[in-house]
Parts: structure tokens; sequence; C-alpha cells
């Protein structure tokens, strides 16, 4: 009876926890987020530096900030009523977003890379690159997040029909099967990306170190160092956490562990690396600002206010070649 009544006020706990977490994220992401693809696409004819990745980024962000206001109804009411399709939608949604968001900050790295040790070679690169390879990453992530759904999937249980997300069972596969998928996605999902940028903030760091830097060069490069290392910190921040919690909280839920304290501890620490993957959505527009001058230049007060009259004019009335070019000369 001490045990059932410990399991239930350690479950009414996480649910009032993520209720909390998901409140808190959830306006700073939205407002955020839409503000970051409003002003993304007020300068994208501007720039090359990474733009393409950073919509993307965003898009993925707001589609699982979105979906937030579902996950908080249910962890407050602790019931499940819209249906089981839109319920694994959203689980599903919420691992998309974050390989896709891990997918666009190893791209914003790389390209922010590149663009710093071979602006010749790349600054002649064209924006539908970008867009495949965008098209690609979206691809890949959807398809490599199936198994997430896939395996929640079990057979309709007694009291399980209105449960969903955390509170969703975990269907058992062999064992050298789930090792290995696991294994798969820590390489391919965290281990793989996390050296990627890793090696491109020591290359930049190493470059800032040539003595032969002209100082035009070197406000580039600590630019260049600041985005990396900002995307760095974002990375290991948001997704760290969980991967460590993920191998032990399948280990959890398929009953390899089996120590009382052992579990509870394992599940407090998966659900605030939940949190933690989500919070990602608040700190994305926050490299955008401090990382990008463009971005900070498009929140001033009077390229904001150039910027609306922009777009009623252009959406009043067709524009004449004179303000095109003083507008595209700004």
């Amino acid at each position: 009876m001490a045990a059932n009544d410990s399991n239930h006020n350690e479950e009414e706990f996480l649910k009032h926890f993520y209720a909390i977490m998901y409140t808190i994220i959830l306006v700073p992401g939205l407002i955020g987020n839409v503000l970051a693809l409003w002003v993304f696409y007020g300068y994208m004819k501007e720039t090359k530096r990474a733009v393409i990745f950073m919509i993307n980024l965003a898009i993925a962000d707001l589609a699982q900030v979105l979906s937030l206001p579902l996950r908080i109804f249910y962890y407050l009411s602790k019931s499940w009523h819209l249906g089981k399709e839109l319920c694994m939608f959203c689980f599903y949604l919420k691992y998309v977003n974050m390989y896709a968001s891990i997918y666009f900050l190893v791209c914003i790295s790389v390209r922010r890379f590149q663009f710093l040790m071979h602006p010749l070679k790349f600054s002649d690169c064209k924006r539908i690159y970008d867009m495949y390879i965008c098209l690609i990453g979206w691809v890949v992530v959807c398809l490599g997040c199936l198994p997430f759904p896939l395996l929640r999937l079990t057979p309709n249980k007694t009291g399980a029909n209105n449960k969903c997300f955390a509170d969703l069972p975990l269907k058992t596969a062999d064992e050298p099967i789930s090792i290995a998928m696991m294994s798969l996605g820590e390489l391919v999902g965290f281990v793989t990306p996390l050296l990627i940028i890793l090696y491109c903030s020591w290359k930049t760091i190493l470059s800032l170190q040539e003595k032969n830097s002209v100082s035009q060069d070197l406000g580039e490069k600590q630019k260049a160092l600041k985005m990396i290392l900002t995307c760095a910190i974002v990375f290991l921040i948001c997704f760290g956490p969980y991967h460590i919690s993920f191998p032990l909280n399948y280990l959890v839920k398929s009953q390899k562990i089996e120590d009382s304290y052992a579990r509870k501890v394992i599940l407090v620490f998966h659900a605030i690396a939940l949190c933690l993957a989500s919070l990602n959505s608040c700190l994305d527009p926050i490299i955008y600002y401090f990382t990008t001058d463009e971005f900070r230049r498009r929140l001033s007060r009077q390229d904001l206010q150039d910027s609306v009259q922009f777009h009623n004019m252009h959406c009043g009335r067709a524009k004449d070649p004179s303000e095109i070019s003083i507008v595209e000369a700004e």
C-alpha cells in the first residue's frame, strides 16, 4: 500500500512538473519563433549566412510550441479524450522537433564555419542548395523518428485508453534489437552532431590564433565563433541530458531496472531532460538575436518601422522601381 501511494504521489508530481514547465516555455517560445520568422522573411534577400537553416529551425520550434497547449491540458486534466491519433501525432511531433532542431543547429554551425574559412567559395553558393539540404533533413528526421510512436502503439489495455505522452505504455522488443536501435539513435542523433559542432568550434578557435589575420577578418571570426559556440551550448543544455536519460528511461519502462529508488531518480531525471529538450524552442531565438547582426538590426526601432511601412506598401500597392532600389539599398 505504501509503495502504491508513493508511486501515485510521484506520478502526480511529474504531471504538475510537466504542466508548469510547458506553460513557462509556451509564451516566450511562441512569441520568439513567430518574431524570428517575420524577421527572417524581411532580410532573406540580404544574406546567405544560414538564413534558410534558421527559418527551418524556427518552423520546427514553432510546430513543437503549438502542440504544448495539448500537453498542458493533458497533464492538468490527467486524462486524454481527443483521440489516439492526435495523441500519437503530438507525441511524434516532439521527437521530430528535437531531432530537426539538432540537424539545423549543425547546419547553421557548418555553414557559418564554411563562410568563415572559405568565403569566396561559399559566397556564390545558391540558396536552392540549402533548401535541398533542408528538405532531405526533414525527410530523414521524420522517417528516423517513426520508431518513437511505433513503440508506443501497444494493444488497448484497461485504463490505458485515456493516457498520452509520457504515460503511454512501451512496447517491449527483443534485447538485441532494442540495444541496436538505442545505439544508432544516440550515435546518429547526438554523438555525431556534437562532434561536428565541436570540430567547427575548434577550427574557428585555431583560426583566431593565426597571426596574419587582419582586423576585419578577426571580427568576422569572432562573430562566427560566437554563433558556433552558442549553438554548442544550446545543444548541450537542451539535448545532452535527454540523450543520457533516454537509454536509462527505456530500461525502467521495460522493467530491466527494478530498484525502486533508482527507478524514481531516473524517471525524475528523464522528466527534467524532456523539458530541457523543449526549452530549445525558447533558446533558439536567443541564438538569432545575439549572434546575428541582421536580426538585431531588424529589431531596432527605426528598422522595425521601416519594415512595417515596407510590408504595408508592398501589400497595399505595387512598388515602382525607385521604391525597390531605395529599400534594397538600405
